[in-house]
């Protein structure tokens, strides 16, 4: 055993504490972009990997240099490390988009941010802080987001039209059942068509994402003289 613990101790960059740590890196960042990859992200397992072996490699590259050019006695191992935090900010920020009024990618920019730290840990030779750092990523990802699932549904601007066969249109009565479901509405604007002799009401609302669209469709529709209902994005 005393080979293995030589192994995880060994502060020299050389073939076999380089391929361990490439080998950990991969592991780690598979494991998070498995996670982002089952939930249809943009940024998903092979996106992860590379990035956790990037930033290990770099980091390998940091230690080696002022232990190899021994010219160089001032070298900082952490130069390096330093632009990959920077750097990082770049592609996490690909992963955020804009839908409508929603804003989607946060959780997989800040895994890809993690994931880079995650890197240089082990390129470092950190291997228990690179280690527990993914299972409290993989604890927050999978197990935190069921809590905030059940308790702090996600909440999303969208828009509802509910179209009148006549001129004579009941926002009370929408209002009313939106109440009951928890539906808050931002903005309401009317669009009347007098030659065809009706009318459209628009509603911005933030509704949570979980919600029992049937019932809802249901009981607006049987509001006298609408006709149609229809839910979609800005």
């Amino acid at each position: 055993m005393n080979w293995i613990y030589e192994i995880f101790t060994n502060t020299q960059i050389n073939l076999e504490s380089v391929l361990l740590r490439l080998i950990l890196s991969l592991i780690l960042g598979g494991a998070i972009g498995l996670e982002r990859e089952s939930r249809y992200q943009p940024a998903g397992l092979r996106t992860h990997i590379l990035i956790t072996l990037g930033s290990t490699l770099i980091m390998l590259v940091s230690i080696y240099i002022p232990q190899t050019f021994t010219n160089f006695p001032n070298g900082d191992p952490g130069r390096l490390a330093a632009q990959v935090v920077s750097g990082i900010g770049f592609l996490g920020a690909g992963a955020i988009f804009r839908l409508g009024a929603n804003v989607r990618g946060l959780t997989t920019a800040a895994t890809i941010w993690i994931s880079a730290a995650i890197g240089l840990a082990v390129g470092a030779g950190l291997y228990w802080g690179a280690l527990l750092g993914a299972m409290v990523v993989l604890f927050v990802l999978i197990v935190l987001s069921r809590v905030e699932r059940k308790y702090f549904p996600d909440i999303s601007n969208k828009v509802l039209r509910v179209h009148f066969k006549s001129a004579d249109f009941e926002t009370d009565a929408v209002v009313q059942i939106l109440h009951r479901y928890k539906i808050r509405y931002l903005t309401l604007s009317v669009k009347q068509m007098l030659d065809e002799n009706k009318s459209q009401v628009r509603f911005s609302v933030k509704m949570p994402d979980v919600i029992a669209l049937k019932p809802l469709f249901r009981e607006i529709g049987s509001i006298p003289n609408v006709s149609e209902v229809l839910l979609g994005q800005d």
